[in-house]
């Protein structure tokens, strides 16, 4: 490969890591926001870098043929596995993968929550908004019970299995290598379309006893309706601002 080609490569993944933290949030599929400018940042160093190679390549052309060597061999390229540097740049460029979904929630355990001994009152808003976290915890953990009876509203994927669905929220640390999945099993109602961004509300579905580990995260379904995806889906957060309360 002549050096030539590498000072393209360079420039190419460049352009990819800039195409997507820059210039779209697609970065946001793979990674945390807090990381999108050191993306930004690697991306415009490898442009630079493309940038200065293939100047270094032009001066150093033009002093051979001044010294009358132009039609020596460039003995400075890479190895052949080195176009494999390729697939990703254009891919970045060209094609970049959907983001987790369905498919990996579905093949993962519940991420466990944090235990929680001690639990406040909760707010008379009806429906109750919650993110899928807290809803497990207090139907676990509180031993006072409060989420008995309560309406609550939240926000996830639908992740399908055997026999119905659940509501899901897939969450990263650090990228997706590292994402772990919340999920509240739901029953009623019909079986939304896989990776579908909904937000429901329901009652906790009684099993076992409730605050303990016996209690089943589960909801009663009332109603579902199809939401836009967040820009950031890798969140455990609040139900979307369009979700109403009352």
């Amino acid at each position: 490969m002549k050096r030539s080609l590498r000072a393209v490569l360079l420039v190419l993944c460049g352009l990819g890591l800039l195409r997507i933290s820059l210039f779209t949030d697609l970065c946001l599929r793979y990674v945390k926001e807090s990381m999108r400018p050191m993306l930004i940042a690697s991306g415009a160093v490898l442009v630079l870098l493309g940038a200065a190679s293939a100047l270094l390549d032009r001066r150093a052309g033009a002093e051979q043929k001044d010294h009358g060597h132009g039609h020596g061999h460039d003995h400075s390229g890479l190895p052949r596995v080195a176009w494999l540097l390729l697939l990703p740049a254009l891919s970045l460029l060209l094609y970049a993968p959907p983001a987790l979904g369905a498919y990996t929630a579905s093949r993962q355990p519940a991420k466990p929550v944090a235990e929680q001994s001690d639990f406040g009152p909760l707010p008379a808003t009806s429906p109750l908004p919650m993110t899928l976290s807290e809803f497990t915890s207090r139907v676990q953990q509180d031993r006072k019970r409060a989420i008995n009876g309560r309406t609550v509203l939240m926000t996830g994927i639908v992740t399908p299995r055997q026999g119905g669905w659940d509501l899901t929220r897939i969450i990263i640390n650090c990228c997706a290598a590292d994402a772990q999945s919340v999920k509240v099993r739901i029953y009623g109602g019909t079986v939304p379309a896989a990776n579908a961004w909904v937000t429901v509300t329901g009652t906790w579905h009684p099993g076992g006893t409730l605050g303990t580990a016996s209690a089943p995260v589960a909801l009663d379904v009332q109603t579902v309706e199809k939401v836009p995806r967040p820009v950031n889906g890798y969140q455990d957060a609040l139900p979307l601002p369009s979700a109403r309360t009352r």
